[in-house]
């Protein structure tokens, strides 16, 4: 039987490039605290790339949709919560760091579809769409028609500044691509 590799975009780091492309290296800072994770996957790719078994690496990119945790710590859930609680939404640093979002069922038609092809990856499986922090807070805001108002924290240590898939591969290699909006998918 075939494996999955579920690595994800975190092995990019803070990119020097964007989007990311798989075959970029990335710029991870191997001492930090968010280090154990990034280098954790990068180290299990490394070790589905040099196994005989039957694998393939999928790099997943931020996820969101329905029964997320709410207290996970992601952007979305944290950010949905806040402003149906009419709560000042919490920023780190500025907010013009970028990240994608891409809905939970675009992300597993992109697994499926990686599953049953006979490409072994890596291959980004995300919404190439770029939105900064702040852009997604307001979003929120407006769609839940809340009182929150944002409020700004200290910058995340070893936050990247930019998170964008570049999904060439996915889309010439699977025939696949993300279908849903990310304000259509907010609004689920």
């Amino acid at each position: 039987s075939r494996l999955l590799q579920a690595s994800t975009s975190e092995v990019y780091g803070d990119p020097l490039v964007t989007p990311q492309k798989e075959e970029y290296w990335g710029n991870v800072n191997a001492l930090g605290p968010r280090a154990c994770y990034d280098e954790g996957k990068r180290v299990a790719e490394t070790m589905c790339t040099i196994s005989s078994a039957d694998t393939v690496i999928a790099r997943i990119f931020n996820t969101y949709g329905p029964h997320m945790a709410l207290n996970d710590g992601r952007a979305v859930s944290n950010f949905i919560l806040q402003a149906l609680e009419n709560k000042p939404i919490t920023v780190h640093g500025d907010g013009l760091q970028t990240r994608s979002f891409c809905y939970v069922s675009d992300t597993a038609s992109g697994l499926i579809d990686l599953m049953n092809s006979d490409e072994s990856g890596p291959v980004n499986i995300g919404n190439p769409e770029e939105v900064t922090l702040l852009q997604l807070a307001e979003e929120i805001i407006e769609l839940a028609d809340s009182k929150s108002r944002i409020v700004h924290t200290d910058s995340a240590v070893d936050d990247p500044h930019q998170r964008c898939p570049d999904i060439y591969h996915a889309i010439t290699k699977l025939n696949w691509m993300p279908d849903v909006d990310r304000r259509t998918g907010l609004k689920y």
